[in-house]
């Protein structure tokens, strides 16, 4: 047996002995604390650790430096609900059950089913305590899907991903209680939601010191609105950057209009230092939890990975292009392209993972499900698509994928297929115009060059797979 393998073995088993909580001189040892931060619509080259040079983003950096940084890992999805019930099922969005951002008439989305099993129950299974801190979307207060119903004991922040569009909301929610914010009235610009989620992660945190706690950390920004509180952090951007000036195109996007529509986005005079500011503010709140786990002595003991739900967005004046957002890879939002779902990954446990290092690994937001539950001693879940990253993160020898899969029904429907150095693209699916393309990633990582017609062998292959992991959905039509 390799040395490479042996050392796996037996890191993970000391993992193992760990999560069972075997006394080692008298003393209990924990289960080991799980820490998912995940960024939303933050592109794959949004972070300086990935190649961004308009602005810093020295703690996360840092977060890559004692850890490992994975520069082929996927989102589950292009867009927000669907990738988010990619990364809590453990399944790609051929068979999860949320597959778009499909609306409701009430402040919520398409619920999750209670049949449908999460990160977090399992995790609750193994003793853990849970809970989740930003942006749900993947049901209504006290349907199915409501966070409570599906694994997580606490949760506290926007239930609504329309309702998430607005960093100055009335209201968030902490369970099934609505929480108004002081001076909120979609008039007057009082309490920033963001602070508000990132006090009660760390008050989480704090409270759970002294017990295993999986922390689900679903931040709202970067996402549009593309707007920040005046301060020191909106000071560090403004004047570094030529603007121009986003001007809200609907009546009821602005605060103050009446009626005001929540979905849309306010005009923005100084967009690109605003989002530099943003994505800057997100950095500190990554720091702030790393500090805290190392004040309360529990950093050693605490897994954290770091992630974003798709690649960057284009609205709300966000630009996309002038930051280079999606690393120059193809497509950003809504694409199933490299630069919509390609998206930056980082791993650090002081003392379990090396630290500055780098894979190319590729891997997918339907990895957590079994990293998590094999971290915790769960056991093996069922109908799931996903392969535990554990032996990769300890140095040890890791299993491929032999594909992923996507699938994104908007927008004509699409699905993609990754294999090996091949990713092939089905678009218009439901216009009767379908088209098929092939991309050599080893070659053309930009995927700038369609060679299906001289590899028809190869796309037969893919779109063999397309129709294999495509299953029939009541709510969303290909």
């Amino acid at each position: 047996m390799k040395t490479q393998t042996l050392l796996y073995m037996f890191m993970l088993l000391s993992v193992l002995v760990s999560c069972k909580g075997k006394l080692e001189k008298g003393v209990v040892v924990k289960q080991p604390n799980i820490i998912y931060i995940l960024a939303d619509d933050l592109g794959y080259g949004d972070l300086s650790c990935f190649g961004q040079t308009k602005f810093e983003t020295p703690n996360i950096d840092r977060l890559a430096k004692e850890g490992m940084m994975f520069t082929r890992h996927y989102a589950g999805s292009t867009v927000c609900a669907p990738s988010r019930s990619s990364l809590m099922t453990g399944q790609h969005t051929g068979h999860t059950q949320i597959r778009g951002n499909l609306e409701l008439p009430t402040e919520g989305q398409l619920p999750l089913h209670k049949e449908n099993i999460t990160i977090a129950e399992v995790l609750k299974g193994q003793g853990y305590i849970t809970g989740a801190f930003g942006k749900w979307g993947l049901g209504f207060i006290n349907s199915e899907g409501d966070p409570n119903n599906q694994g997580f004991d606490q949760f506290y922040g926007y239930n609504c991903q329309r309702q998430a569009h607005r960093y100055y909301p009335t209201h968030l929610w902490e369970n099934d209680k609505k929480i108004p914010l002081e001076g909120n009235d979609y008039k007057h610009k009082v309490t920033f939601s963001p602070d508000k989620i990132h006090d009660k992660a760390l008050e989480f945190i704090q409270k759970n010191k002294d017990t295993s706690f999986f922390m689900y950390y679903p931040s709202v920004m970067p996402h549009a609105e593309i707007i920040m509180p005046d301060g020191a952090l909106l000071d560090k951007f403004r004047g570094r950057y030529k603007e121009t000036p986003f001007v809200a195109q609907r009546h009821g996007a602005d605060y103050g209009d009446e009626p005001f529509i929540g979905k849309y986005y306010c005009s923005q005079p100084e967009p690109r230092a605003t989002f530099a500011a943003m994505i800057a503010l997100l950095d500190q709140h990554v720091g702030e939890v790393v500090q805290q786990l190392k004040d309360l002595g529990i950093d050693k003991n605490t897994i954290i990975v770091f992630s974003s739900d798709n690649g960057p967005h284009k609205e709300g004046g966000a630009d996309s292009v002038f930051f280079n957002s999606n690393g120059s890879l193809r497509g950003v939002k809504r694409d199933l392209y490299e630069g919509g779902v390609r998206v930056p990954m980082i791993a650090r446990w002081p003392g379990k993972i090396k630290p500055n290092t780098t894979s190319d690994y590729v891997s997918a937001f339907w990895d957590m499900m079994p990293t998590f539950a094999e971290l915790s001693s769960a056991p093996k879940q069922k109908n799931i698509d996903g392969i535990s990253l554990l032996p990769i993160l300890l140095g040890g020898k890791q299993t491929a994928h032999d594909f992923l899969y996507w699938e994104f029904p908007a927008q004509g429907g699409k699905q993609a297929v990754l294999k090996g150095k091949w990713k092939a693209v089905r678009l218009n699916i439901s216009k009767g115009k379908m088209k098929h393309e092939l991309y050599n990633l080893l070659l053309d990582p930009k995927e700038n060059n369609d060679v299906s017609d001289a590899y028809p062998e190869v796309l037969k292959d893919l779109k063999q797979i397309m129709n294999e992991q495509h299953t029939e959905s009541l709510d969303y039509k290909l």
